[in-house]
């Protein structure tokens, strides 16, 4: 049994008869369901659903919300997702009515705000990327990936070209191949030098005339900036190719450096790390692409225009790959990131990105001491130590350490990620993090390095559930519930 109420399901706080709304009886006559349902649509007894008052049910929920780490309430360090506070004045602009009650079949004239709205995100973000043309239709970073790639596709057939391949780096987000396999394409792995740059040699000896992409995130996973880049990209348009940015890691140049002007064909923004909006849980995201002038009649459609300064979706784009989301995708979030370019300006953009910079060389200054880092000295918006030597020493692992990091009030970093290191942690504090909460991650982190391993196998220890078996939770998922024996 579970040791507190909080953590009770519905189904265990469930008593029959109990009920959080009364409803009037029917005004009208009624008729048994046998008659108004064909038996087949009937089932042979009610679903076994939980019975509770109100309170009992907004209790449930507000107690399970106190259970769970939240940028809001603790320090996010999650490497490679930009964990960072988002300012809640871009929540209640996206939810003015205008914004938030307008209705997807609603005709143009009747949406001029929000579509001029959008036409001006479109214009930043094609700034900020230093590339010709944007489509905000995307539904997530993945899909953004799939959307640009598709537009190869759709680009080189155009061209009479047929280019199976698309290299990607052994650093790269494990979005880059995947994205790649479901735009039809093979992927082919580029090594990585021991400094944690894309191995030139490697890159020329699989670089040829069957290359489509060369999928990079620059900065990269290690938190390094390669200065090669526009080397790459030269070498890539020689041999008929186009770079793919993988915009993951924007944070760290947000008015510093365009992925157009170093080389880049196409990339992907995610809004809600780079810029404001809600992340992570599965639920409505976004994945702007931007691409050079070549590559904008294959964008999906709609695309927001502006004609006399009138604002329309242009639908009539006959060599567009099509949709990709229904609608026009979710304009929730892409309001919060207008909001959050217009709050900052050029000038507030570029201080977000040295401010990340600065917090995470800060970090590394205070971490290098406690764990090797085996990429330099110095980095973008952040680094990746190891847990190599501690698990020779004393058994402990890198999984160990981010457990026992959650008994101390901090979420754990990500972990195993990138492959390129053994026992790796990717740390990324953002801009948004004070250096006190800085200074307080680093002597959690210390002290629990000076604690035996014994301890740290048995992590964390002040959760109500400790180390589920995660393994066979993906492989045996519990997908229906079923009551628990009474004791």
């Amino acid at each position: 049994m579970r040791n507190t109420r909080s953590t009770q399901l519905l189904f265990e706080l469930s008593k029959p008869g109990r009920r959080g709304v009364c409803f009037p009886a029917a005004d009208v006559p009624t008729q048994p369901l046998e008659r108004l349902l064909p038996k087949s649509a009937l089932a042979d007894a009610p679903p076994p659903l939980p019975e509770l008052a109100e309170p009992e049910v907004v209790r449930h929920f507000t107690n399970l919300s106190t259970l769970n780490m939240s940028v809001d309430t603790h320090f996010y360090p999650l490497g490679s997702c930009t964990m960072k506070y988002n300012p809640k004045r871009n929540e209640r602009l996206a939810a003015l009515p205008g914004m938030a009650h307008v209705h997807p079949y609603q005709p143009d004239e009747s949406l001029q705000g929000l579509l001029a709205l959008l036409f001006g995100l479109q214009q930043y973000l094609a700034e900020i990327a230093g590339l010709d043309a944007v489509s905000l239709q995307p539904a997530a970073g993945a899909q953004g990936e799939l959307t640009a790639l598709l537009v190869a596709v759709a680009y080189f057939k155009d061209r009479g070209e047929r280019r199976p391949h698309v290299l990607v780096p052994d650093s790269a987000h494990g979005t880059n191949p995947a994205s790649a396999a479901m735009a039809g394409f093979e992927s082919i792995t580029v090594r990585s030098t021991p400094a944690g740059l894309v191995d030139l040699d490697d890159l020329r000896a699989k670089l040829d005339d069957q290359t489509a992409v060369f999928m990079i995130t620059n900065p990269n996973t290690l938190g390094m900036f390669d200065a090669q880049i526009r080397e790459i990209a030269d070498l890539v348009h020689k041999a008929g190719g186009l770079i793919y940015l993988d915009g993951a890691n924007m944070n760290a140049i947000l008015g510093i450096a365009r992925p157009g002007d170093f080389g880049a064909d196409m990339m992907h923004f995610n809004p809600h790390k780079t810029f404001s909006g809600p992340h992570g849980g599965g639920g409505p995201g976004a994945g702007p692409i931007a691409v050079r002038a070549k590559l904008a009649p294959y964008l999906p459609v709609p695309v927001v225009v502006e004609r006399d300064g009138h604002y329309a979706l242009d639908y009539e784009r006959p060599k567009s790959i099509g949709r990709v989301r229904s609608f026009f995708g979710n304009t929730g979030v892409l309001v919060r990131a207008y909001a959050y370019i217009r709050t900052h300006g050029p000038d507030g953009l570029r201080r977000i990105a040295e401010n990340a910079v600065l917090n995470a060389n800060y970090l590394l200054s205070q971490v290098k001491g406690l764990l090797p880092v085996p990429q330099g000295d110095r980095c973008m918006h952040e680094f990746v130590a190891t847990a190599a030597r501690l698990k020779q020493e004393k058994g402990a692992t890198a999984m160990d350490l981010a457990k026992r990091l959650l008994d101390y009030g901090f979420h754990a970093p990500t972990v195993y990620f990138p492959l390129t290191v053994r026992e790796s942690l990717m740390i990324e504090p953002t801009e948004t993090e004070s250096k006190e909460t800085l200074d307080a991650f680093a002597a959690a982190l210390a002290q629990i390095l000076s604690e035996p391993a014994a301890a740290l196998h048995d992590a964390p220890l002040t959760t109500p559930i400790s180390r589920p078996d995660e393994v066979r939770a993906a492989r045996q998922p519990v997908l229906r519930w079923q009551p628990e024996p009474v004791e």
